[in-house]
C-alpha cells in the first residue's frame, strides 16, 4: 500500500500511562521507536518534545473515554492530530498488548487507512463543557423534584394533583409555608397566585396530609438542593450569554410549553444572503460582496425563530454544530452526526434494522426537546407536519427532529431567516404528491391526460 506519512505516531492511551509507536520510513525499511510515557503533564511535554524531535508529521490516537484530551491539550498546534473512533480501528487476531495496539494504530496511519473524527476548536469545546453541564444540572434538578413530589404523595398531600408544576409562585409559597409549620389548608389555599387562585377549593382539599418530622426534614434537605441547583443554572446561563454574546437576564419560556414555541418576530430586520446571480466572469467593480461569517448572537436570533426552539436550545445548537456548516457535505451527513436517521444495515437487499445509529446525543436531546414543543403548537408548519404524520406513525416515529435539523443545516448555512410555511403547506404539498403520483400511473397505462381545475369546468 502506498505510505502517506514518512514519519508518524500511533498512541494507545490509558488512565495512569501511554504507549507511543513512532514508525520511520527510511532506504532500509521502516524503523519503529517504541516509549512508554505516563500521563502527567511533565511527561507529556516530554513526549511533545520526543515527536518534534524525530520530526513526526502526524500523531493519531483512540478517543479513549476523556482520556486523550490532556494529550490532545499538550500536542494541539504543534502536530497534526488524528483521533480516531476505537471501533473503527480493528487489530487483526492475536495477542492484544499496549504496543501492538500502537503499532496497529501507526501502521493504519502511515497508510492514510483512519478516518480522523472532528475536534472543534478551543472555545467551541469551552462551550461545549457548559452547554452540556447546564444540560445534566437541568436532568437533576428533573429528578429532585421527582423526589419532592414522591415524598408529598407520602405524606397523603395531593398538590401535584392540582398544581401542574409545584416549583412556579404557587407551590413555592405553599412548600416554604408548609415547612415553616403552618398546617391549616385553608390558610395555605390563599397563598395560591396568579391562574391558581380559581383552585383554591381544590387545594384545600389537597392540602390536608399527614406531614411527619421526618418528611418535614427530608423536604427542607430537598429544598435546599433545588435552591441551589437554581443558583448553579443561573450563573451558567449568564457565563453561556456571555461568551455567545447574547443578552441575558431575560425569562426564558419553558419548552414545554407550546405557548413559548413562537417567539415574536423581530421588525425590519435583514440578513445578508447570497446572490446567485454573482458571476466568477463579471467584472469586481459589479461583484457583490460575500456574506460575512454568522456571529454567535445572529446565529442564536435566527435558531429562536424556528418552532420548537428557544434561547436555551440555541445554546446548545451553536455549542454542538458551531457556526460553519461547510464540514457538512450536506444535510444527510449532518443528520447521521446527529443519529437521526437510520443505520445502514442491508444484506441481500433486505433491510436488518431500522434503528437510528449512535450521534451526538446532546444535540439529539435538545433537538427531541424542540419537535415534541413544535408537535404541541398550533397554526404551524411543524405542527401540521407532526399531526399528518402520527396518524400513521405513531408519537416516536412522527416526531419532527429531523426536520428541524434540516432547517437549521439551511438556516445557519445559507445565513437565512426562518419563514414560517404555515400549516396549509402540508397539505398542499400533499395534493400536489398526490396528482403526480395519480398522472404517472395513468400514463404507465397508457392514458393521455389532461388536467382541467372544477372552477373553470
Amino acid at each position: 500500500m502506498q505510505v502517506i506519512y514518512q514519519r508518524c505516531c500511533g498512541i494507545d492511551i490509558h488512565k495512569k500511562m501511554l504507549v507511543a509507536c513512532l514508525l520511520i520510513c527510511t532506504a532500509q525499511g521502516v524503523q519503529k521507536e517504541i516509549q512508554t510515557f505516563s500521563t502527567m503533564l511533565q511527561d507529556l511535554y516530554r513526549l511533545r518534545d520526543w515527536l518534534k524531535a524525530k520530526q513526526c508529521q502526524a500523531v493519531a490516537m483512540e478517543s479513549t473515554g476523556v482520556y486523550w484530551k490532556p494529550i490532545w491539550n499538550v500536542l494541539e498546534g504543534e502536530l497534526e492530530l488524528l483521533l480516531c473512533n476505537a471501533q473503527h480501528i480493528k487489530a487483526v487476531p492475536g495477542r492484544k498488548t499496549d504496543v501492538k495496539d500502537a503499532e496497529w494504530i501507526a501502521d493504519l496511519l502511515q497508510h492514510g487507512l483512519l478516518r480522523a473524527s472532528f475536534v472543534p476548536p478551543c472555545p467551541q469545546r469551552e462551550l461545549r463543557d457548559l452547554t452540556r453541564y447546564r444540560s445534566s444540572l437541568a436532568a437533576d434538578r428533573a429528578r429532585l423534584v421527582n423526589r419532592i413530589q414522591k415524598t408529598l404523595e407520602d405524606t397523603n398531600i395531593k398538590l401535584t394533583s392540582v398544581a401542574s408544576d409545584i416549583t412556579g409562585h404557587s407551590g413555592r409559597a405553599i412548600l416554604k409555608a408548609m415547612l415553616a409549620g403552618e398546617q391549616n389548608p385553608q390558610k395555605l389555599a390563599e397563598l395560591a397566585r396568579g391562574r391558581m387562585k380559581e383552585k383554591r377549593e381544590q387545594l384545600a382539599q389537597a392540602l390536608q396530609g399527614t406531614l411527619g418530622e421526618h418528611h418535614r426534614f427530608l423536604l427542607e434537605s430537598q429544598w435546599r438542593q433545588l435552591d441551589f441547583f437554581d443558583h448553579q443554572i443561573r450563573e451558567l446561563d449568564q457565563e453561556i450569554a456571555h461568551r455567545l454574546g447574547v443578552p441575558s437576564g431575560s425569562e426564558d419560556p419553558d419548552p414545554a410549553d407550546p405557548s413559548g414555541d413562537l417567539p415574536a418576530k423581530e421588525e425590519g430586520r435583514e440578513t445578508p444572503v447570497p446572490s446567485a446571480s454573482c458571476e466568477s466572469e463579471a467584472p469586481l467593480s459589479v461583484q457583490l460582496e460575500a456574506p460575512k461569517p454568522l456571529s454567535s448572537a445572529e446565529a442564536i436570533r435566527i435558531l429562536d425563530e424556528v418552532t420548537g426552539i428557544n434561547v436555551r436550545i440555541g445554546e446548545i445548537i451553536v455549542a454542538e454544530l458551531g457556526l460553519q456548516m461547510d464540514r457538512f457535505p450536506d444535510e444527510a451527513h449532518l443528520s447521521s452526526g446527529a443519529g437521526l436517521c437510520p443505520a445502514a444495515n442491508i444484506s441481500a437487499n433486505k433491510r436488518l434494522s431500522t434503528k437510528t445509529g449512535k450521534g451526538n446525543r446532546w444535540l439529539r436531546q435538545a433537538l427531541i426537546e424542540a419537535a415534541n414543543a413544535a408537535a404541541r403548537s398550533k397554526g404551524t408548519f411543524l405542527g401540521a407536519y407532526y399531526q399528518r404524520l402520527r396518524k400513521r406513525m405513531g408519537h416516536k416515529k412522527a416526531i419532527v427532529a429531523h426536520r428541524i435539523l434540516v432547517i437549521i443545516y439551511h438556516l445557519l448555512k445559507e445565513q437565512q431567516p426562518y419563514r414560517e410555511l404555515g400549516p396549509d403547506h402540508v397539505d398542499e404539498k400533499a395534493t400536489e404528491v398526490a396528482k403526480r403520483r395519480a398522472l404517472r400511473t395513468l400514463e404507465y397505462l397508457g392514458y393521455d391526460v389532461t388536467l382541467q381545475s372544477t372552477e373553470v369546468a
